[in-house]
Order: C-alpha cells, then sequence, then structure tokens
C-alpha cells in the first residue's frame, strides 16, 4: 500500500485552483479540504449534500486538479445498475456482429465474437486499477463510454502522473437519483475496494487482465454527490464522509447576513473572470440572484452559483459600461425558470 497524502496537499493556495484549457475555476472553503482529507485517510467516500448549483461536482474535479490525479465520473440515472459502474458488455453490438456474419456465411472468425471485445470498463474500474482498464480500452471497437481523463501534464502536479503509480478521484454524481438497491449494492465495493467482472476468462497469461479489479485505497478517493431529492439507505450513509455545501460561507452568514451571501457568489464570480467583468456587475448580479432565491415563494429550480456563472459568462466580452444594462435585461432567463415567470 502507498504512503497516504498528508492534509497539507488538499490545501491549495489560497484555497484557489483555476485552470482556463480545462474551464476550470474553483475557490475552496477550509471545511471543503478537512472534509476531502478526513475521507481520504479514512478510507471512505465523501457524500456531499447540497442544493443544485452549489458546486458539489465541481469539488470533486477541483481537488483532483489539487492533487495532480486522474478524474472519472459517472452521472447517476434512474436506470443505472451495479454493473454499470463496475463494467459495460455492448451485447446488442456483439448480436450484430454475429448476425452480420451470419448472413456472410463466416463461421471462422468466431473470435471476433468474444465477449471481451465487446466489454468496457466501467467508472470503478478506471478508478481502481487504471492499467488494466487502458488495457481492456484499448483495441475494442465499442466503447459504450468515452476515456477518462489523465491529469494536465502541463499541471506541476500533474505531469509526472503515471497509471501504475498516480491516484485518481472518482465522481459518482446524483447518487439520490439510482433506485435504492444501487447504494446499497455498492457497500461491498466500496468496503473491500474491488469487483470482479464476469467476462474476464480464469486461464489468464501474466499480461492479460485477472480478477479481481481492485485498488489501493491510498490511491482512490471517491466522492458522491446528492440533491437530496430521494433519501438514501441509511446503511450507505453510515458507510460515507458526509459533507454539506451551502451557497455562503457559513461562519459568517449569521454575522452578516445577506452580505455574505452576496460575497459568497462575488468571489466565485471573479475567479472565473477577473478584470472582463465590472466590480459592480458582480455584486448586481449576485443581489438579483439572491433576491430570486430568497423570494418567499416555494421554488424547484432555485438559482445557485451554476447560473450566477452563466449569466456573467454571457456578458464576459461586452464593454464594462454596457454590462449593468444588459445584465438587467437578460437576468429573468438565467435566474427565474418556475412555470409562469
Amino acid at each position: 500500500m502507498s504512503t497516504q497524502l498528508p492534509l497539507e496537499n488538499f490545501f491549495p493556495q489560497d484555497l484557489k485552483i483555476s485552470n482556463p484549457s480545462r474551464q476550470l475555476h474553483h475557490l475552496f472553503d477550509e471545511r471543503d479540504c478537512y472534509a476531502l482529507w478526513a475521507a481520504y485517510s479514512a478510507g471512505r467516500p465523501l457524500l456531499v449534500r447540497g442544493k443544485p448549483g452549489t458546486g458539489k461536482s465541481q469539488l470533486a474535479r477541483a481537488i483532483a486538479e489539487q492533487l495532480g490525479w486522474a478524474f472519472v465520473s459517472e452521472v447517476i440515472r434512474g436506470n443505472t445498475e451495479l454493473s454499470d459502474l463496475h463494467w459495460h458488455f455492448d451485447a446488442i453490438g456483439r448480436l450484430g456482429e454475429a448476425q452480420a456474419r451470419g448472413i456472410a456465411g463466416d463461421t471462422h472468425g468466431t473470435d471476433r465474437l468474444d465477449p471481451l471485445n465487446f466489454l468496457s470498463p466501467g467508472a470503478f474500474w478506471w478508478a481502481f486499477h487504471w492499467k488494466s482498464a487502458e488495457q481492456q480500452y484499448t483495441g475494442r471497437n465499442n466503447h459504450l463510454r468515452p476515456k477518462p481523463e489523465k491529469p494536465d501534464a502541463t499541471n506541476e502536479t500533474g505531469k509526472n502522473w503515471q497509471p501504475e503509480t498516480g491516484g485518481v478521484v472518482l465522481l459518482l454524481d446524483e447518487i439520490d437519483k439510482a433506485e435504492p438497491d444501487l447504494p446499497n449494492g455498492l457497500l461491498e465495493t466500496l468496503g473491500q475496494y474491488r469487483f470482479t467482472v464476469p467476462y474476464l476468462k480464469d486461464d489468464v497469461t501474466e499480461e492479460s487482465v485477472k480478477n479481481p479489479i481492485g485498488a489501493d485505497p491510498s490511491r482512490v478517493l471517491i466522492v458522491i454527490t446528492t440533491n437530496e431529492e430521494r433519501e438514501l439507505p441509511s446503511a450507505f450513509v453510515r458507510r460515507c464522509f458526509v459533507h454539506t455545501l451551502t451557497m455562503e460561507d457559513s461562519t459568517k452568514k449569521l454575522e452578516n447576513g445577506l452580505e455574505a451571501r452576496v460575497d459568497w457568489l462575488v468571489k466565485r464570480g471573479q475567479l472565473h473572470f477577473g478584470a472582463r467583468i465590472a466590480d459592480d456587475v458582480y455584486k448586481v448580479a449576485a443581489d438579483l440572484l439572491w433576491k430570486d432565491r430568497t423570494s418567499g415563494a416555494h421554488l424547484r429550480y432555485p438559482p445557485g452559483l451554476a447560473e450566477y456563472i452563466d449569466l456573467l459568462n454571457v456578458l464576459r466580452d461586452l464593454p464594462k459600461q454596457e454590462q449593468k444594462d444588459r445584465l438587467q435585461k437578460i437576468a429573468c432567463y438565467a435566474l427565474q425558470k418556475e412555470a409562469g415567470d
């Protein structure tokens, strides 16, 4: 087992991460860094709770950038099954290949129908054993998922990353969309840091991909997000460290009220766009967002950080003297998403 990373590795300078080439800009809170390090050190996933638009998914990308680790992600859907997170098998592609060969009268190309030719690694496979996942991925004609991204080679912390020794951040996004049996089914994978793939053969050679697919916990950080749309099984939650994101600095919100909430947004907007947006426009946009968010009505789609960044993104190339007027005309389209607004 590799040596675990110390706490200081989880604290970026000035708590900021910015990589324009990957469109990644993130401002950490100290609590984010402590939560990520604690979960990693305990070998547990970090369950990140919060409303949509609070930066849950970006937190995982940002810590991967900070650590210089590869980043693997999977968005959970209502029909996602446990096996989808381990491996993908293209049964339709294999059937089509068999039918095509039957029509052509080809009875000798049975190797082309080997199940391994239609097997692609899933998110856990990439995260637990990148080298064997890449080996399985390479040379296959059928890929149901794109290959995950390695660390940015121009980044000081990521340039020396290697599949055999480098770490991986795995993001399972929106776990609350899944049926309850999926989180429960993950307990063994999360607890043992390994799983098996039924299509791998027993008579493997030294170079073959082998079962079980396992990981060194000191080289994996698992982040799981939930929008709280569905209650998660208690056994699953108890296996996680839990961190809640809100759209304000909780240490200041009681003292300064709305001012602290506006400042929370402004700081993150400035990290994205810097001097391209006028100072007063940052504040006006944040004021408008919080006015809509705290209007008193029960909002199904409350505006959040994502909407704030989208709004500023529209204005970034305009002359500064025009930005405020244009903001007032377009803000409703980014912030007000309820029927009848």
